[in-house]
């Protein structure tokens, strides 16, 4: 039986890829679910498909986390339905490939704030009350990103950095209150991430993975009590191997890879 059957989760950014797969996954399981995200139409086509397969209890909660207030408001809605959230999944986040200059900044300050302040945010919400029940667990998805810097993707993989530090360490905190806090690292993955970040016409790893098959790798590791894994043998080698290899040549390496075409 799974260990979040008759128990509620609250998944971010719930209407596409990843978080779409552990929507199902998780309703599957038995799991009460929150959703949010900011399409309320994919979000609600959803809930009546897992409601109608799995006799799921879904909540909808519409919100936009790129606002300074998103996190707060879903945490309030939260309340007001009554159930207290045993697992927190931080899904929400995008990315954008280009130069630093170049890019917008205030496109670049939307992306850490739904990367990093609002999962932060989020994070410290739901905390408090996981630790008064001593039971609880946050789930921050991050990227194979976090282990290098990406040139073009610069605030991206900075975000992710971010997360995956901030998620080992909160780990070791929450340890002695039996919470556990992990980082799930996946690399390519088959979501709509490329076409928002506008990096479609870069040449696509040979690896790729289904969000199932992320989801798997999560929860999986999640179990175990690990403090972040990385999703897919291929990922986790060449992740391993880059330690072997000076960062500057690394960064020199991924700016070949991502730059953008001339047009």
């Amino acid at each position: 039986m799974s260990e979040w059957k008759n128990r509620t989760v609250l998944i971010t950014g719930a209407s596409y890829g990843i978080g779409e797969a552990f929507a199902a996954r998780l309703a599957a399981s038995g799991a009460q679910l929150i959703l949010t995200a900011r399409s309320q139409d994919r979000m609600e086509a959803l809930a009546a498909q897992l409601r109608a397969q799995h006799g799921t209890n879904v909540t909808i909660i519409v919100a936009d986390l790129a606002t300074g207030t998103g996190a707060r408001e879903i945490f309030e809605a939260t309340a007001r339905t009554g159930l207290q959230v045993d697992l927190l999944i931080n899904n929400a986040g995008f990315g954008a490939l280009g130069e630093f200059a170049e890019l917008s900044l205030p496109r670049q300050l939307e992306m850490i704030q739904v990367n990093v302040t609002a999962l932060v945010e989020l994070t410290h919400l739901f905390l408090l009350s996981m630790k008064a029940r001593r039971t609880g667990a946050v789930l921050n998805v991050a990227s194979t990103a976090s282990f290098q810097a990406i040139p073009y993707f610069a605030v991206y993989a900075a975000t992710k950095a971010f997360v995956l530090s901030f998620s080992e360490a909160l780990m070791e905190e929450c340890r002695p209150y039996g919470i556990r806090v992990m980082a799930l690292c996946p690399g390519s993955t088959e979501t709509n991430f490329r076409e928002v970040a506008g990096s479609q016409h870069l040449n696509g790893p040979r690896f790729s993975q289904s969000s199932e098959q992320v989801v798997t790798a999560g929860l999986a590791a999640l179990g175990q009590g690990r403090s972040f894994v990385i999703s897919g043998v291929p990922n986790k080698v060449q992740t391993h191997l880059q330690r072997l290899i000076p960062r500057a040549v690394i960064a020199k390496m991924a700016g070949k890879i991502f730059k953008p075409q001339a047009r």
